[in-house]
């Protein structure tokens, strides 16, 4: 009689957990660890793509003149401020000439007194050469003594020299003459070209040295982009290329350009590789030097291939590849990867056929035996 209680609630406590492990099982094969990892899935395509390079540079002139004096002095003007339209030939300030002028005025007369010399000089070359002649005739007619006609022509050797110290002394204090008044030129700031005056680093009463910049002037008309490109994918970028710029002051608006060249050096720090961009039309108004600029270069068309999204590449025990669904299993296939482009596509050289079912998207980290569930979208993406 003892034994059918015992057995009855040995049932009924059966009956409770029954249920309870079958709820168990169904929330973990369907929301728990085991649950299937939803996916998103595309197929392999056969087609081309235009692959492009993405650059991030800053708007630089082309032409930059950097004006300043040919040695150490005071600055004495300035005419003109940063923004203002130059001419070629206009003058922007000057120099302090010191005593620059005392000095062109004693060369001045230093070369007056060298052509007086000059003068004096020839008038007795000119005496001394008559004498020397004389007295070789009266040598010659036996008028005259060896010893008097040798000094004569002794006297006129001597104003000979004299005459070509006195020229080459003029010669010497001319080139002086005109060294300091090409100096005193140089005081006075010249616009080179017309342009537009992008910097002053100097005030008036600032002593400069001999080349450093007092006014920067450059050409607005002629402007570029410096473009750096990542090493690793600048494969293919060459000059004429066409390319779209878009200025960080104008990020709605993309304007057509072209690579001019390539720079022969790159940057070894950084990796990157140096090229000039320029627009086919400046924008108005023109963009301040130094803004940032993205440049994107088309690169030429690919030929048809097998194309996947970037996303679904994957890295595995150290190998590049996708995992491929075929019959609803779940396999990674390492993969030989080629160009892609800027809309999230690349080729596939190696491993993949066209219309190969693979993994785009996971929920969270998929492995060899995790379960799938392909959606159309994922509402939650876990690391």
């Amino acid at each position: 009689m003892k034994r059918f209680p015992i057995q009855r609630r040995t049932l009924v406590m059966l009956a409770g957990f029954v249920p309870l492990i079958a709820l168990f099982v169904y929330v973990a094969l369907r929301s728990g660890a085991l649950a299937p990892v939803p996916v998103t899935v595309a197929k392999v395509e056969n087609r081309s793509i235009a692959p492009a390079l993405f650059g991030i540079g800053t708007v630089e002139a082309r032409y930059t003149y950097r004006i300043g004096p040919t040695f150490t002095g005071r600055v004495k003007s300035l005419d003109v401020e940063v923004g203002d339209q130059v001419e070629a030939g206009q003058v922007l300030g000057e120099m302090d000439p010191i005593d620059l002028d005392e000095r062109i005025r004693a060369l001045e007369a230093a070369l007056k007194r060298t052509a007086a010399q000059i003068d004096e000089a020839q008038i007795r070359h000119g005496y001394a050469q008559t004498q020397a002649r004389r007295y070789q005739r009266l040598l010659e007619a036996q008028t005259t003594s060896e010893e008097i006609a040798g000094a004569k022509t002794n006297e006129y050797q001597v104003a000979e020299a004299s005459l070509k110290a006195a020229r080459a002394e003029s010669v010497r204090v001319e080139a002086e003459l005109e060294a300091l008044v090409a100096q005193r030129r140089n005081l006075v700031l010249l616009a080179p070209a017309a342009g537009l005056v992008a910097a002053r680093h100097a005030d008036p009463g600032a002593t400069i040295v001999a080349g450093q910049a007092v006014v920067d002037l450059i050409d607005p008309h002629q402007l570029w982009i410096n473009v750096r490109f990542d090493q690793i994918n600048a494969h293919g970028l060459a000059a004429d290329l066409p390319a779209h710029i878009v200025l960080r002051s104008q990020a709605a608006e993309s304007r057509a350009g072209r690579v001019l060249r390539v720079e022969p050096l790159a940057d070894a720090v950084t990796e990157e590789t140096l090229a000039k961009a320029v627009f086919d039309e400046l924008p108005q108004p023109l963009p301040p030097l130094g803004e940032l600029a993205e440049v994107t270069v088309d690169l030429p068309p690919l030929a048809a291939g097998p194309v996947v999204p970037n996303a679904a590449i994957q890295r595995l025990d150290g190998q590049l590849g996708v995992w491929r669904v075929s019959d609803g299993d779940l396999r990674f296939t390492p993969v030989t990867m080629g160009v892609a482009d800027l809309d999230g596509y690349v080729q596939v050289r190696d491993g993949l056929e066209v219309d190969d079912e693979i993994v785009v998207y996971s929920a969270n980290t998929l492995h060899p035996r995790s379960r799938i569930r392909v959606v159309q979208h994922l509402t939650e993406v876990k690391p």
